[in-house]
This record gives structure tokens, C-alpha cells and sequence, in this order.
């Protein structure tokens, strides 16, 4: 059985920015490749693995690229400007260590400290903010890191009270844990619904990857597995009723898509029929692969299960273990449930 801080440990090891994610993919390919009946990569590099059935297609994506950042500029002293992929809240940056594809870390920290003291914290840009390495001067720095290289969060995966699990990159990359649980709970089953789980690529730049995956696969319905945000936390600015640790929510709507009814209901029927207690799940921001793959060739039936994550797009994001499972239990009857 896959464990879940282990495996996600093992992916955070491997995960880098949208558009460079074949190492991670290499790792999921591995993992799910005996899981499945056949596992291939397309064009933009997203990891289709396909247990085949006679009924109708369904699409499950989960997106392995992340959020980070690229070098732009080196300054004389070696310090490293650089561009955000993805979205990020510059003021929560300050401070945070980082870690280079070729294993060179450093840490983001403000420049023009004085300059901002007194200002909202949304004053902070990502233009204020500089990478350092430790690099005495230009020259040094420019043997360690080039113009285009990417950097990661570099903090650790750590278990915490409550069955609670911080971790960079629970944004996405707990989801893919949560496709090789269910890949793993259906080995053995025979299911009427030919299925396709995907490691989608470039979700965070705009849901690329899950486009072009969906009208290569045609299928007759997409149910993602993503994050959401909660209301559970003293730093929560929007109402949501999702708590940590209460169970993977029905998403009904994001900015990306209203879920389509027939989606919604197979997943509530299905939780019902496998004992899975959820939320529902109404967010105000931000979007899943489901939009991408609603609006694909002449539209498909769209839903999402999320993991209820606090701290979303920061190095220390925080998620439960029983939801994590409890959502595989629930992509896996949804799976097995005829379309």
C-alpha cells in the first residue's frame, strides 16, 4: 500500500514548475505502471494510465506541476532576481528557502527593506525580492545558476498533531498520491468503465495540460482530484465551509467551472454507497482541471474531489491523512459506479 507522507516526500523530492515536470512524471509513471494496463506520455508531457473497460470513458486528472520560480537576472553581488510561475503572494515569500533544479538552494529575502516599512503588505511585489545563494559576487553566482533555470519551495514534509501533514506542493501532488491509492484499491477489480487517471502538466499556468489530455481521451465524464482552500483558519479573509480533517469535499463550483449535476450526483451517490462522509465545496477562487476538461471538444460531464488544504500556495501547506484517503475510496467507487 502506498503511504501517504512517504510517497508525497518522494514527490516533492521530484517536483519542479509547469512546463518542467518529466522527472516527476518519470516517478508516477513508475509507480502506477503495474497498476494499470498501459501508462504513455503525450506531447505536453502530461502521464496518461489507462485501465480498460467496454463502457464509457472517464477522465481523472491530477495535476504534478507546481508553482516556483525562474531566474531573470543576476545583479553584481550574485544575487539572483527572478519571475513567479504560477500565482504567488509576494509578502509570504520573504524569508522562505528555495531550492534550484541542479540542487542549489538559498532563500528569498526583500530588498529595499526601508523603503516599504509602513506600506500594506500588498505593496510587496515579486520585483522586490531577490534570491540568495551565497554567491560572493556575480561571476561565482552565474557558474551556480542561469538565466531560466527553476527553483522550488525546499522545506520539509513533516507530520503534525491530528493526523495533519505539512508539506510543500500538497497542491498538487497529494492528489496524485490520492490517483495511486485509488489506481491501487481498483488492481484487482474488474470495472465496467474504461478508465484513464492523468498526471497532468501546466495546471498552474492556466490548466494546459488537462486541455489537451481531454481531447485526446474524448471522455464522457471528468471528475479531477484537486486542493481547496477552508474556512477554518484565523487568516481566512473568505467564508467556505470546509474544515480539515471533515473529509474530501463535492466541489459544486469554482472560477473555472459550475460542476455539471450529473457529475455532482454520481460523486454524492457514490460517497453514499461507500460510506465516505464529505463536504461540499463552493470556492470562490481559483480553479481545477475540471474547467479544462468541461469545456473540451462538445463539452464533458465535469466534477472535482478535493482535499481540504490550509495555506494553499506556501511552502507549508497542511493536509489530513484520513482525507486523503477517504477521497480515494471515494474516486474509487466512482469509478467502479456505471457512467
Amino acid at each position: 500500500m502506498f503511504n501517504i507522507v512517504e510517497t508525497q516526500k518522494k514527490l516533492v523530492a521530484a517536483a519542479l514548475p509547469s512546463g518542467f515536470e518529466k522527472a516527476v512524471g518519470e516517478v508516477l509513471a513508475e509507480m502506477a505502471r503495474p497498476l494499470v494496463d498501459e501508462v504513455y506520455t503525450d506531447a505536453l508531457g502530461s502521464v496518461i494510465c489507462h485501465k480498460k473497460g467496454e463502457g464509457k470513458r472517464l477522465m481523472m486528472p491530477a495535476h504534478m506541476d507546481t508553482i516556483g520560480f525562474m531566474a531573470t537576472y543576476i545583479e553584481d553581488g550574485g544575487f539572483i532576481r527572478f519571475a513567479g510561475i504560477g500565482y504567488h503572494t509576494p509578502v509570504t515569500l520573504i524569508g522562505v528557502p528555495v531550492r534550484f533544479e541542479n540542487g542549489v538552494c538559498g532563500c528569498i529575502r526583500l530588498a529595499n527593506q526601508g523603503e516599504l516599512l509602513g506600506k500594506p503588505a500588498t505593496a510587496v511585489q515579486l520585483s522586490d525580492l531577490y534570491i540568495d545563494i551565497g554567491a560572493k559576487d556575480k561571476a561565482e553566482a552565474e557558474t551556480l545558476v542561469k538565466i531560466g533555470d527553476v527553483a522550488v519551495f525546499n522545506s520539509p514534509t513533516v507530520e503534525l498533531a491530528g493526523g495533519n501533514v505539512m508539506t510543500p506542493y500538497a497542491d498538487d501532488l497529494i492528489s496524485c498520491v490520492v490517483l495511486l491509492k485509488t489506481m491501487e484499491l481498483l488492481k484487482d477489480k474488474t470495472c465496467k468503465n474504461d478508465l484513464y487517471f492523468v498526471f497532468s502538466t501546466q495546471e498552474e499556468v492556466g490548466l494546459r495540460g488537462a486541455g489537451t489530455a481531454a481531447y485526446h481521451i474524448d471522455p464522457y465524464m471528468g471528475i479531477a482530484v484537486d486542493v481547496c482552500g477552508t474556512g477554518d483558519t484565523p487568516t481566512t479573509t473568505v467564508k467556505m465551509a470546509v474544515k480539515v480533517g471533515e473529509g474530501p469535499t463535492v466541489k459544486i463550483k469554482d472560477a473555472t467551472l459550475i460542476c455539471n449535476p450529473q457529475a455532482v450526483a454520481h460523486m454524492r451517490k457514490a460517497a453514499e454507497q461507500a460510506g465516505v462522509k464529505y463536504q461540499d465545496e463552493v470556492m470562490i477562487s481559483g480553479g481545477t482541471d475540471s474547467g479544462a476538461m468541461q469545456r473540451t471538444r462538445g463539452g464533458v460531464y465535469s466534477g472535482c474531489i478535493s482535499i481540504p488544504t490550509r495555506h494553499i500556495h506556501s511552502p507549508c501547506e497542511i493536509i489530513n491523512k484520513n482525507d486523503v484517503e477517504e477521497a480515494a475510496r471515494l474516486l474509487a467507487q466512482c469509478a467502479m459506479n456505471e457512467l
